[in-house]
């Protein structure tokens, strides 16, 4: 079956639960507006299903081979806006990472990276090769173990939970990652990543890994780079070609039987090719690489600033001799809040509560909704993206700050980065300074103010 024009197929951590996500799109496009089709359609389910699976385990208790799946969201959504065939292109792509990073079993780098050793620092093989592989296998399978259920086998987001999730799991394939110590616009740190999966987001379904050691934590943030590495130049691939190619004249991102051709020409032309994905490949390695020098800085608060660390702090200097200074601060952050400039209340409510503006989208859903003229809110529209890997919209929640969970961090200086350079990939702009009226020393004013929004919960009678 042609996998670009057929339904997607499920990760191959196989369960009904990846058989319901992948079928539905494809078992709703065919039975929108048919009265009483509902009863029909959960026994057609099951049985679909329950035939999938057996299809897709077989009657061996041989173990399937991980496989990663191509970015068929990505290609379908320029078939749309451009009109273009893109089945060839997303082939052709697919086959290029695959022969730069290898499978899930048995992952490898380009060789332009292992040979130059600047660019084979980025991550080392040999954690490559612990986080892969299968649960069981001695010495492997962490991804497998801690991770894929949320984020997918290829590090699409498209894990057996992933559909129960609002926001959905990360997708490293965009190469865009939300909390993190760096500028808007660059990678986060290995520290960034470390951090995330040493103590999970706070106030997300995505919790601290217990019994994880360091060089566990090391191999892991190998393994996402190196998933964000390869799903991002699978993009940036099929992003060249519908910008530089003319695929009604039957030109190609590569022709793997050029290879090996004897015609100087053809030659040629697979080299070009070649050494075209190998730059982008090496350009995404030195974004990686440069991250620890795009730190966003943090300034010290002024000296006669009161700005307490978390809310533990935060309540013990409310009753301390300098409750007066932080009173007034909170009051300073408050006018803020609500002002014009920095806007918050916008999207977080008058009260914080997040009940403000919530019908946006974060960048991966605008990318193949909006981003090419059809509405998240009309599903009949995206039913051939949806049935291509793409999970039903849902909203960007703006975060409520009653509940004292802050998901990039609850430090000072974790909420003045998240302040000053937004949040990536999320509605959450970063601010706007303007000359007495909203300045930096304002952020902390700001911070003070959100921190204070906090409701403990009542503790039941007894």
């Amino acid at each position: 079956m042609n996998r670009f024009n057929s339904v997607t197929r499920p990760e191959p951590t196989t369960s009904l639960s990846t058989v319901y996500s992948a079928t539905l799109p494809h078992i709703q496009a065919k039975s929108i507006h048919r009265p009483g089709f509902q009863s029909y359609l959960v026994v057609w389910m099951v049985a679909a299903s329950v035939v999938a699976l057996m299809v897709l385990t077989g009657c061996s208790r041989e173990p399937k081979p991980l496989a990663f799946e191509p970015n068929l969201v990505h290609a379908m959504k320029y078939q749309i806006k451009e009109g273009v065939p893109m089945e060839q292109a997303s082939d052709d792509a697919f086959w290029i990472v695959t022969e730069m990073f290898g499978t899930p079993d048995q992952p490898k780098l380009p060789t332009i990276v292992t040979e130059d050793e600047d660019l084979a620092s980025l991550v080392s093989v040999e954690n490559l090769v612990k986080a892969s592989g299968k649960i069981g296998e001695p010495g492997r399978g962490l991804y497998q173990t801690h991770c894929v259920t949320c984020h997918g086998v290829t590090g699409n987001g498209r894990g057996e939970l992933s559909s129960t999730m609002s926001p959905y799991p990360r997708d490293y394939r965009k190469g865009v990652f939300k909390f993190k110590s760096t500028e808007r616009g660059e990678k986060p740190t290995r520290e960034d990543l470390a951090g995330l999966i040493k103590n999970g987001i706070n106030g997300s379904r995505m919790v601290a890994i217990p019994n994880l050691t360091e060089e566990d934590v090391e191999a892991l943030v190998d393994y996402v780079i190196y998933l964000s590495w390869r799903g991002e130049l699978e993009r940036m691939l099929i992003d060249d070609a519908i910008y530089e190619l003319d695929f009604e004249e039957g030109e190609r991102i590569i022709n793997p039987a050029f290879q090996s051709s004897v015609v100087e020409e053809e030659k040629e032309a697979f080299e070009d090719s070649w050494e075209l994905a190998e730059d982008f490949a090496v350009e995404i390695a030195e974004a990686w690489l440069e991250a620890p020098d795009a730190i966003a800085e943090v300034p010290e608060p002024p000296a006669d600033f009161v700005v307490p660390d978390s809310y533990e702090e935060f309540v013990v200097a409310m009753s301390g001799d300098q409750a007066a200074v932080l009173a007034a601060s909170v009051a300073r952050g408050g006018e803020l809040f609500k002002g014009k400039i920095a806007a918050c209340s916008k999207c977080h409510g008058e009260k914080g509560r997040g009940d403000g503006q919530n019908t946006d989208y974060d960048d991966w859903t605008k990318e193949w909704t909006l981003g090419i003229g059809l509405k998240p809110e009309n599903r009949d529209e995206l039913i051939s993206l949806m049935a291509r890997g793409a999970l039903p919209p849902v909203n960007a929640k703006p975060r409520n700050f009653e509940l004292g969970a802050f998901h990039g961090g609850e430090k000072a200086e974790d909420l003045f980065r998240r302040i000053t350079q937004g949040i990536e990939g999320s509605p959450m702009p970063a601010v706007t300074f303007v000359d007495g009226e909203f300045e930096e020393d304002d952020v902390w004013h700001l911070i003070n103010y959100v921190r204070s929004l906090k409701k403990l919960e009542e503790q039941p009678q007894t």
